[in-house]
């Protein structure tokens, strides 16, 4: 059996959070952010990234409004999942991603990490969040 990893991905205007799980689609960690400029440079940018780290699935974390329903910003991020999957020609999953952000934010406070310092990594963290939701469901 070949083991391929997931990419996870929390897609926003300014900055897109990236995570991979390990082979074996067990552990889901914080990879990287990238700036994002331009949505068909930033696919690209993903796409070298899925190629160089053998993902086979991504995962992306779908901004729901609070009552499950999707608003423009659900629209964007199907946009931007359509594109990259004609791009890479890899499956995605949307995962719910409503409180990732915040629960980042939390663990980030918890282990006082300082403001700066949490703007640079938030994105990968919430990344990672929606990546250990979809590994965990997956695994049940």
């Amino acid at each position: 059996m070949q083991y391929k990893r997931v990419m996870g991905i929390d897609y926003g205007d300014a900055r897109i959070g990236l995570a991979l799980s390990d082979l074996m689609q067990v552990i889901a960690s914080p990879y990287e952010v990238l700036q994002n400029k331009d949505m068909d440079n930033s696919i690209e940018q993903i796409c070298k990234i899925i190629s160089e780290k053998e993902v086979e699935t991504i995962v992306i974390g779908l901004p729901l409004n609070m009552d499950g329903t999707e608003g423009d910003r659900a629209l964007i991020t199907r946009e931007f999942a359509e594109k990259l999957s004609n791009k890479s020609g890899k499956k995605i999953i949307f995962e719910d991603e409503r409180l990732s952000s915040i629960e980042a934010e939390e663990m980030l406070t918890e282990a006082r990490v300082n403001r700066m310092d949490r703007k640079k990594i938030i994105d990968k963290l919430s990344a990672c969040i929606i990546l250990e939701g979809y590994l965990n469901r997956k695994e049940n």
